[in-house]
C-alpha cells in the first residue's frame, strides 16, 4: 500500500532566490518523515531571468516532478490547482527612499482626508446646523467654538481610530484592519487575473 503525502499549494508566494523548491511554495505533510524532508526538497523551478517577474506554475507539473521522484508516494492535493511565484531579486535596502514614499503616502492620505471632511461638511452646513443647535439650546449666537464644534472634532478622531483598528503599531482588536482586508483582495484579485491571463495564453484566446 502507497504512503500517502499530502500537498497544499499556495495561491502567491515571494521570493528573492532563483531555484524554488517544493516546500517554498506548498505545505507538505507525510506520515514517513523522511520521504516527507525528501519531497520538501524537490526543486520545482529555475528562474532563468534576474528581474523582477511574477509565474505562473500549474500544481499538476510540481505533482509530476513529485511523481517521478518519489513513485512509492500516493499525492493528495489540496489548495490552489495553479500558484503564482513572485520573484523579487535581492537588493541593498535604500531606506531613505523607503522614508520618503512613507511620508509621502502619509501626507497625501493625511491632506486629502482632511480636504474630504471639510468639503463634507461644507456641502451639509455642518456649521450652521450647530450654529442652529446652539441658538436653540442656549438661547445664544454661537462663536464657532463651542462644546458641538469640540465633540464632534473628538468624535470624528475616535470614529477614524476605531474604524482603521489600529493606534501607533497596537491594533484594538483581533479583527483584521480596512486596509488589510482590501490589500489582501487586491493581492487575490492580481493572482487570479495572472492565473486566468496564463490559461488564456496557453489557449491562444486574446482579451486585447
Amino acid at each position: 500500500m502507497k504512503e500517502t503525502i499530502y500537498i497544499k499549494f499556495k495561491e502567491l508566494t515571494e521570493l528573492g532566490c532563483r531555484d524554488v523548491f517544493l516546500k517554498d511554495v506548498a505545505e507538505v505533510y507525510c506520515r514517513d518523515a523522511a520521504k516527507m524532508n525528501r519531497c520538501r526538497a524537490i526543486k520545482i523551478m529555475h528562474i532563468q531571468m534576474a528581474q523582477k517577474y511574477r509565474y505562473v506554475m500549474s500544481a499538476v507539473d510540481a505533482i509530476a516532478m513529485v511523481e517521478e521522484r518519489e513513485p512509492s508516494l500516493d499525492v493528495q492535493v489540496l489548495g490552489a490547482e495553479d500558484f503564482v511565484i513572485a520573484y523579487k531579486p535581492p537588493s541593498p535596502p535604500m531606506l531613505l527612499w523607503q522614508w520618503a514614499k512613507t511620508l509621502f503616502v502619509c501626507g497625501v492620505s493625511f491632506f486629502g482626508a482632511a480636504f474630504a471632511i471639510m468639503t463634507f461638511n461644507n456641502d451639509v452646513s455642518a456649521s450652521d446646523v450647530f450654529r442652529e443647535v446652539h441658538l436653540l439650546v442656549m438661547g445664544t449666537e454661537s462663536d464657532g467654538f463651542t462644546v458641538l464644534e469640540v465633540s464632534y472634532c473628538i468624535g470624528l478622531a475616535l470614529g477614524i481610530v476605531v474604524f482603521f483598528n489600529h493606534v501607533a503599531a497596537k491594533k484594538l482588536n483581533t479583527d483584521p484592519t480596512p486596509l488589510e482586508v482590501e490589500m489582501r483582495l487586491y493581492e487575490d484579485n492580481i493572482s487570479k487575473t495572472l492565473i486566468a491571463n496564463a490559461d488564456r495564453k496557453e489557449s491562444n484566446i486574446d482579451t486585447a
